[in-house]
């Protein structure tokens, strides 16, 4: 090592850190994220207590429009721009609110799905125990529906419920509504009876004895099982034959399922629009020309007047007497 290396001076370079402050804006947004999920948890909370009444009042609630609310359902602006809450509803007028009202209505109460329930279960519950109907079980469906809680009887090939082509009620059908007679007698609802066919048509198409008297006189012979059973005739309320009309989804019309029987368990408010039907423009009800805000132009009829006489020989003008 030479003489000038070894007097060189040893430089060691330190470098200055500056500790600046990060700010806390992380810090805001896990607050805000937090604050979000708490949120969720408490609507979820919520809804999972809230009865489907409750439940069906905050979805009416969103769907009405920001706009529609704010402006009261109206064109022009009201004075206030605050959403009006608790009072009637901006975005319906009366006959959608009544619409509504009766939606509500003919929605099953939790009693009464307690009792659809219950009855249910009993009638599993006795096909179970009779050996000849414990393979029924798997041509009957239970469902809930506008009208009440539905039975289908459901038809095979292996085990029909009636003679092909007749209503003649097969042995084990017989016993089967025989058994569910005094069950479907407990309940204070009253009952419809409506019968179905499968879209093969008889030899005379619809023209003599067709698929509609056979669904009709099927319902009907039903109705004489339920009787004979035991069932109080006072709460039979509708008997039908639906023909091949009303095929169940995503059958073919042709598939023996469609031939049925079907038991309707009916809601009390069904039952009362049964038995007093309202009429569409009875007392209280806008005639046709003031739900369309005003006057109906009636030339199109006139047309139809004039082209109508003249087809049956006359030469009447528009004024004249028919």
């Amino acid at each position: 090592m030479s003489t000038g290396e070894a007097r060189r001076p040893i430089v060691i370079r330190r470098k200055k850190v500056v500790h600046r402050h990060h700010g806390g804006s992380w810090k805001i947004a896990l607050a805000d994220f937090m604050t979000a999920l708490m949120a969720l948890f408490l609507v979820m909370w919520i809804l999972s207590v809230a009865s489907p009444e409750q439940r069906e009042g905050v979805a009416e609630y969103f769907r009405t429009p920001l706009v529609t609310a704010i402006t009261g359902g109206s064109g022009s602006a009201q004075t206030s721009n605050v959403i009006p809450g608790g009072g009637p509803d901006p975005v319906h007028s009366e006959g959608e609110r009544a619409r509504l009202d009766m939606r509500a209505q003919t929605r099953p109460s939790d009693v009464q799905r307690n009792f659809f329930t219950d009855l249910q279960r009993r009638i599993e519950s006795a096909l179970q125990e009779d050996p000849e109907l414990r393979h029924l079980r798997s041509q009957m469906r239970f469902d809930m529906t506008r009208e009440g809680l539905r039975i289908q009887l459901l038809d095979t090939d292996q085990r029909p419920m009636f003679d092909v082509g007749s209503d003649r009620v097969a042995p084990y059908m017989r016993n089967l509504l025989r058994t569910m007679a005094p069950l479907l007698n407990e309940l204070d609802n009253d009952l419809s009876i409506g019968g179905h066919t499968d879209s093969t048509p008889f030899a005379g198409g619809y023209r003599g004895y067709s698929n509609w008297e056979l669904s009709n006189d099927r319902a009907n012979a039903s109705r004489r099982e339920l009787v004979a059973g035991g069932f109080d005739s006072g709460k039979l309320l509708r008997v039908s034959g639906f023909a091949d009309r009303v095929p169940l989804p995503d059958l073919n019309p042709q598939d023996p399922a469609n031939r049925r029987i079907e038991l309707l368990l009916l809601f009390p408010d069904v039952s009362e629009q049964i038995r007093s039907p309202s009429l569409i423009n009875g007392p209280g009800m806008p005639s046709p020309a003031a739900r369309l805000g005003g006057e109906v132009d009636l030339a199109p009829v006139e047309a139809f007047q004039q082209s109508l006489r003249q087809a049956l020989g006359g030469e009447a003008g528009p004024g004249a007497t028919p």
